[in-house]
Parts: structure tokens; C-alpha cells; sequence
């Protein structure tokens, strides 16, 4: 027990240390709020002990160490406190990534008789991803014709040259659909990398538009995406109004594939990657050269 904080705000970092939900919405007033960064506004009632749970998930070992505590005349107590945890849960439907991580952070704990009226958390929230070996990227969303967004690749290595494109796009009406539309495309990229003419993967989302376009050695090898899986699935989810709001799909052969082109690190020639074979006209040894796509 902390003697310089009440027995009520003792009792909610126990639940959360002890990772009983149900005390820990218990520790608020009726009506009462929670909000962090990551909270998307304030949470009350069972809302509280839902988004506790998902924490949990994704680090089951999630523990808050109280650094320091204070409360002044008004009922408001100041507690800094350091979070540790393992991830080895989904964050955001991402896959666990198994990192330690030590988040410190403050909560303004606003106390009514015997009871939490509200708290008030702050952290960095771009210092959790960071942990997590994850990407933070800040951008605006447009600019004049220009929109912007995030992509992903998945490779099987081959260097075969492209007989053909398949091309998806769709657009979600929520954001909780464009999340379930992002996991049915991450469940159908790591599908496709054991598919036989795969060559690559990209998705892009940029707004509330999901593009894929997926390299294939041959146009027959697209066929496959028919036969079976996630990819078959979410089509049927598409024609029974499960999933978006428009879409596009095809499957385009190319006219013509440029040679690709490799510098020499030695000369600075460009060369002709094929028909250099691995080595430059001076004799130096060119370096392997990456996937077409």
C-alpha cells in the first residue's frame, strides 16, 4: 500500500497488475471515464475493462510500477508510473513481435468520494510502436491532388520476369471494415507466398482505399486465388455486402518489360543485368540483382 495515495487509486493499479477487469471498472464512479493516447476518446463502464483486456492480449505479462504519487486538496491524484510487458499478442491485428518494452507515463486520477470519477493518462504514443521495432510515420493525409498512406510487400525471392498483374482495389465504409479488409489481405499474401508463379505482393492503403497488385510468372497462375482460401472467401464476403463499398479486380499482361539495369560499383557503367551475366566489362563482380517487382 501507497500511504500517499487513497486506498481507491491503490486498488486500480492492482487491477491492472492483477488484470481483473471486472475490479477495475469496479474502482469508478457510475458514468465514469477513462482516455489515453491509444483510447480513441474516453471509455466508461465495461468499455474500461475491454480495453484493459486487449492490452492483456497483447502483453500478457503488462505490469505498472508506481514511480511517484501525489494528490493535492481538490481530489486529484498525479501518479507516474512505468509500464512493463512482452508483446506476445496482436496489436492493431498485427502479429505479436515477442519484444520487452518500458513505457513510462503519468495518470491524473480525478477522485469522487469513493470512487474514480476520471483518469487521465498520457504517454508518447509513438514510443510503444518504436519499442516494438514498428514504423512511425507522421504525414499528412493530402495535399491538393496527392493523397497519402502506408505500404507493405511480400516476396518469395524469385527473380523470374512478370507474365502477368493481378489488380485489386476496394474501398471500406468504416474503419472497422478497412481493418477487416486488412486482415483478409495479410491472410491472402501469406497464402499466395506458397502458391507455385507467385512472384511478389504490394498493398497500399491510402485513405479508405486498399490496393493490391501481385506479380505472377504466368496469367494461369492467377486462377489459383479461385480454387480455395481467404481469397475466395472475402470475394464471397464482397457479393454478400460483408465487406466494401466499391471495387476493382483484373488481371493485366504486360506489353513490354524493359531489360533491368545494374551500375557497376566499380566503373559506374549501367549495364544490362542479363546480358552482363555477373560481371562488368572491367572485370568486377556485379552484385545480385533484386527481384523485378
Amino acid at each position: 500500500m501507497n500511504p500517499q495515495i487513497p486506498l481507491i487509486v491503490q486498488r486500480y493499479f492492482d487491477a491492472w497488475n492483477q488484470h481483473d477487469s471486472a475490479a477495475l471498472v469496479a474502482t469508478f464512479a457510475d458514468g465514469g471515464t477513462y482516455a489515453d493516447p491509444a483510447s480513441q476518446g474516453p471509455l466508461s463502464d465495461t468499455a474500461i475493462g475491454v480495453y484493459a483486456e486487449a492490452l492483456w492480449t497483447a502483453f500478457p505479462d503488462l505490469s505498472f510500477d508506481l514511480v511517484s504519487a501525489a494528490q493535492d486538496g481538490d481530489g486529484m491524484v498525479s501518479a507516474e508510473w512505468l509500464m512493463r510487458g512482452t508483446n506476445h499478442g496482436s496489436i492493431n491485428g498485427l502479429p505479436p513481435t515477442g519484444a520487452a518494452v518500458a513505457l513510462p507515463g503519468a495518470d491524473f486520477i480525478r477522485i469522487e468520494g469513493e470512487k474514480i470519477r476520471s483518469v487521465q493518462g498520457y504517454f508518447d504514443s509513438a514510443a510503444l510502436p518504436r519499442a516494438l521495432g514498428l514504423d512511425v510515420i507522421v504525414q499528412p493525409r493530402a495535399i491538393g491532388p496527392f493523397s497519402f498512406g502506408t505500404s507493405t510487400r511480400a516476396a518469395t525471392g524469385t527473380t523470374a520476369i512478370p507474365g502477368a498483374f493481378s489488380i485489386t482495389w476496394i474501398e471500406a465504409r468504416s474503419e472497422e471494415e478497412k481493418q477487416k479488409i486488412m486482415e483478409s489481405g495479410r491472410k491472402i499474401a501469406t497464402e499466395m507466398l506458397a502458391m507455385p508463379g507467385f512472384i511478389s505482393w504490394v498493398g497500399t492503403i491510402i485513405g479508405n482505399r486498399m490496393t493490391t497488385i501481385t506479380a505472377w510468372e504466368t496469367p494461369e497462375a492467377t486462377a489459383q486465388l479461385m480454387r480455395g482460401g481467404e481469397h475466395r472467401e472475402a470475394v464471397g464476403r464482397f457479393f454478400s455486402n460483408e465487406l466494401g463499398t466499391n471495387a476493382l479486380t483484373g488481371v493485366w499482361v504486360p506489353g513490354r518489360i524493359n531489360p533491368r539495369r545494374q551500375r557497376c560499383p566499380e566503373c559506374s557503367r549501367f549495364l544490362d543485368a542479363e546480358k552482363a551475366q555477373g560481371k562488368c566489362g572491367c572485370g568486377a563482380a556485379l552484385p545480385e540483382f533484386p527481384a523485378y517487382w
